[in-house]
Parts: C-alpha cells; structure tokens; sequence
C-alpha cells in the first residue's frame, strides 16, 4: 500500500489532506492549551479558597481554631492548598511535554511538506515542459508533411502541364523535395521528443511521483503517530499526579479521623472555666415567729449591730456600708426584709465588694487591662499568667543566648585584637545583662501572681501587693473575702457598666477613708543608679542619678519602698537603686 502507486493521479488531493493532518495537529495543540489554562485557573481559584478560609494570625479566629474538628480543617485546607498545586504540576508538564513539542514538530512538518510538494510540482512542470516540446514537433512535423504533400502535387501538376516551361517544372520540383526533406526531418526530430517524453513520463510515473508521494505518506504518518504519543502523554501527566493526589485526599480522610470530641469538649471547659463554686443553698426563713434582725457572719448587710465590730479598712472604722448595698439615707423609711435584700442581691449583677476590686473596677472602665489579668476568672488567670511566664521565660533564653554569642566574640577579639575591640561589646554586654535582669524581675512577679491563683500562696503576700501596687496597712479578716469579690451567686462574671456611678461614689468614700492615713517615716536616702520606667501599678518612675528618701528597705523580695514627696511613692527594683539607710532612725525621722 503506497501513495505513489495508488494515488499517482491526486497530487491536488494529497496536498490538501496533508495541510488538513496539520491544521487537526495544531487544533489538538489549542485544545492542550485551553486544558492547561483551565488547571491553572483551576488551581489559583483552589488556593484563594484556601487562603480565604485560613485563619488570620494574631487574631480571635486562631485562638478558636485548637479545637480537634477546626485543626481537621486547617488541614483539609492545607492538602487542598497541595491538591491546587498538583493541578499546576499538570498544566506545567502538559506545557513542556505537550505544547511546546508538537508546536515544534508542527513548524518542523510545515517546512518538510513544503519541500515535498515543491519538488512534486518542480517534476511536474518537468513533464508539462517535456509535453508541450513533443506537441511542438508533432505539430511542426503534421505541417511540414502538409506541405510537402502540397508541393509535390504542385510539383505533379506543373509537370502534367504543358504549357508550363521546363524551368517552372524544375522548379516545382526542387520545391517539393525541399518540402520532403523538411517532412523527413520534422519526422525525425518528432520521433526523437517522442522517444524522450515517454522516457520521462515514466521516470515522473513511476520514479519521481511515487518517490515523492512516499516521502508524503511517511510525513503524514509520522504525523499521525506523533499526534498519538501526545495524547499518551496527556493521559500519563494526569495518570502521574493521581498518587500525590491520592495522598492529599487520604491526608484529608486522616485528618476527619483525628476530630475528638471528647477533647474538643474538654478544651472548651478548660477556654470558659471559672474556678468559682456554685452557691450554696437558700436558707429558709421562718416567718411564723417573731424575728429580729441580726447581723450574722453570712448576712448581705454591713450595718452595725449590737457587739459587731464595724468594717475597717487601714485601722479606720467610719461606719462605711458594704459597696454593694446601698444606704438608706431617709431615717424614717422602713428597713426592706432580708429575703427582699438577698432576691436584690441574686438577681443583680454583682458589684465590686472591695477596695482592691474597686480600683479594678476602675482601671477597666477606663478601657485598660490589669498587668495581673485580675479581671479574669480564677482559672482563665491562671492560664494566662502561666502563658506570660512561658513568654517571659522564653526571651530570658534569647537575651541569655545572644550574651553568650557576645561573650564568645569578646573572646575571640581578646585572642585576636585585629579582628575587633573587645571594649567596643561592653555596652552591648551591659545592654543585654539589664534586660535579663528586666526580665527576671518581671518574670518573678508574673509567677508570684501565678502561685497565687494556683493556692501554692495561702494568701496574697507583701511581695504581691507590692507588685501589684496594692498597699494595704492593715488585713483584716472581712477584708481577705475580696478573693471572691467577682463571683456571683449563679457563678457569673461580669460587671455591668450601668453601674459606674455608683462604682465612682464608691471609689470616692473609699479614697476618703485612705486619705487619712499619716505617711511612713523615712529611714534613709537612696540614689537612682538606671532609670526606671514605673509603668504598674504600684511601683515609681526614677531617673539616674535621682535622691529619694527610703521608707521602707528590701525584705527580700527585690523591691524598695521609696518617697520623691508627699503625694509620690511607690516601689523600685532594690537593684536600681544605691541604698544609705539611718541608722539611728527607727521610724522617728518623718518626710519633710
């Protein structure tokens, strides 16, 4: 079966289809293009999606996100996110193994069909040439052997006649053998084009023509398998993907299998606990006797009863009402029962019960958060003490990493002075040294707060409060309830708003009862050696270089009691700070 013996006549036909084998060639081509602009937008569209539905850093959405069921979709995102990229392996390798190779091979085959068919239509304009020559000399042969017959029967009837002269006759007659011999001539020459156009017809017929056409046939086939092989390859760059992707699915099927929602459960009691008990029962009240108001231990009013001491607070008694009960300031208004008392107290909010809360209270009106976490419940406290511990801990690490780092350059520069002054890193040195000691101090005060809640402390001690900037002179025992001054009786923990009035006319009476406290005597001087920024409450800003008066030392928990004047006091880190205490002075030396 070939083309040059088959098809030696549709030259035409044949060099149609071929352009048709190439336009369908370079339709594949288009259409593998489309595809892989499809798993392009495919894929991008996949890791929008993904990138949409990732949670924000930094933010309340990742915090919610350590549950077992939403940690399962962070995953599904993220094989998603891998999914996407196996759709972008697949238009790039059809791109490279497809595309840019058939574009190739098709500029490749334009240029070989081109050369086939000009050398089919050179050999025919060969034969068409060879044919018009043989047409030439028939032609000149047919009128030659005319007119020698012409001539000769000229020549024949001048000879039958006799009133032709002898020299007309002659001349008729050389006339005619001119003519035959041109005739044999023309015969001649004809005869040779003839023998030669037969010769390269079919050297055109059966040599050149199907040479030329199997070089065709060959192109064309070679087409054909080309065009197969890419769609093989079209089939195996999916085929090739179908494992990753089968491992992104089955990354996703591993993550559904990982949701507990038993811990999911758990994580939710550890996020919302409070750590407070719930109330206890309701004591009945006996209408059916006579009764008279008593002030007992766990009676919601503060009034002052017969044999009950009033509430103090820094040793001063002014007859001040618990801040959750109102006063009743007309004289002659009959005193509410104790049930409508208690059904006040169990439907309101709870109110700040102390002066430590009250200045909370405060604080968090004013849009600010205690450095304590105080305003959290006993259990989220906890939590995010123990978390700003870890922080604390971990930049104590990086500060004590880069000293060491600095530490061995100083080392190095010692040995070899050409590299460096080891004088020039004793700033630096001096620089990190105060952070860490910054950070220890912070850090100390953070897990001072920390044992606190956890009840390692049986009580707020000195080096608390003094941290906290909580001074109180005096604890007395009804005092010590303000622990649980944020709790409820339904456990709830909250502080309404609608309540700062009256929050500021208790800030106000308590204020009243602080400020008529006589101030410490000083007990020596002492001399800024840093500065200090004194951002909590509690504590002074100094400057270095500053005197101020001592007014109460160290008792070992890293922290001086220091006056600038009358209204500034508050608490420095013993380190930052020269101390020169009197020795004489035993309290009897006051702040002038």
């Amino acid at each position: 079966m070939s083309w040059g013996t088959e098809l030696w006549d549709q030259f035409d036909n044949l060099e149609k289809h071929t352009q048709w084998g190439i336009d369908i060639l370079e339709k594949y081509i288009k259409f593998v293009k489309e595809r892989t602009e499809i798993e392009l937008s495919y894929a991008k569209q996949l890791r929008n999606l993904s990138k949409k539905y990732q949670p924000k850093k930094n933010s309340k959405e990742e915090e919610e996100y350590k549950y077992t069921s939403c940690k399962a979709f962070i995953s599904t995102l993220n094989e998603m996110n891998d999914y996407a990229g196996q759709h972008e392996v697949i238009s790039e390798n059809m791109a490279s193994q497809i595309i840019v190779d058939l574009a190739r091979y098709v500029q490749e085959l334009k240029q070989e069909r081109k050369s086939n068919f000009h050398d089919g239509r050179k050999a025919q304009q060969h034969i068409e040439t060879c044919w018009k020559q043989l047409e030439s000399s028939k032609r000149r042969f047919e009128r030659d052997c005319k007119e020698a017959d012409r001539a000769q029967q000229y020549f024949e009837k001048m000879d039958a006649d006799i009133n032709v002269t002898k020299a007309d006759v002659e001349k008729a007659r050389q006339q005619a053998q001119i003519r035959h011999q041109m005739a044999e001539d023309s015969k001649a020459d004809y005869s040779s084009i003839l023998q030669k156009f037969n010769h390269e017809q079919h050297e055109y017929y059966h040599t050149h023509i199907p040479n030329i056409f199997q070089k065709i046939q060959e192109m064309e086939e070679r087409r054909i398998v080309r065009m197969g092989e890419s769609m093989k390859t079209y089939a195996e760059v999916d085929r090739q993907v179908i494992p990753i992707i089968g491992k992104c699915l089955d990354g996703i099927v591993k993550a559904a299998e990982s949701i507990d929602q038993k811990n999911d459960s758990q994580l939710v009691i550890e996020a919302y606990k409070s750590g407070f008990e719930p109330p206890g029962d309701i004591e009945f009240e006996d209408y059916t006797q006579p009764m008279k108001r008593t002030v007992s231990d766990n009676s919601l009013s503060n009034s002052r009863g017969e044999g009950k001491p009033d509430l103090k607070f820094g040793g001063k008694s002014k007859g001040k009402l618990w801040p959750f009960i109102k006063k009743n300031k007309s004289p002659k208004q009959q005193k509410e029962p104790l049930s409508h008392r208690f059904n006040e107290f169990m439907t309101s909010k709870p109110k700040i019960h102390c002066f430590r809360s009250l200045k909370r209270g405060l604080s968090l009106k004013l849009g600010a958060t205690p450095e304590d976490f105080s305003n959290l419940p006993p259990e989220q406290r906890r939590k995010k003490l123990q978390q700003k511990v870890d922080e604390l801990n971990k930049e104590i690490q990086k500060e004590m990493d880069q000293r060491d780092a600095i530490t061995k350059m100083k080392d190095v520069y010692l040995k070899n002075p050409q590299m460096g002054d080891p004088a020039s890193l004793d700033h630096k040195l001096a620089e990190v040294s105060q952070n860490i000691e910054k950070l220890r101090l912070e850090t100390q005060k953070f897990e001072a707060w920390l044992a606190e809640v956890e009840g390692r402390l049986p009580a707020r001690n000195e080096q608390a409060r003094r941290q906290s900037g909580l001074y109180d002179s005096q604890n007395p025992p009804t005092v010590n309830n303000c622990a649980q001054d944020r709790e409820s009786p339904d456990g709830s923990y909250t502080e309404e708003q609608n309540q700062e009035s009256e929050v500021k006319v208790l800030a106000t009476d308590f204020d009243d009862e602080f400020d008529d406290e006589e101030p410490l005597p000083a007990i020596g001087t002492c001399k800024a050696l840093y500065t200090f920024e004194g951002q909590n409450e509690g504590t002074i800003s100094v400057v270095e270089g500053e005197t101020l008066y001592v007014i109460e030392e160290d008792k070992g928990d890293g922290w001086t009691r220091i006056r600038r004047n009358e209204d500034e006091e508050g608490y420095v880190p013993t380190s930052y700070v020269e101390v020169c205490l009197d020795k004489n002075a035993k309290g009897a030396k006051t702040y002038i």
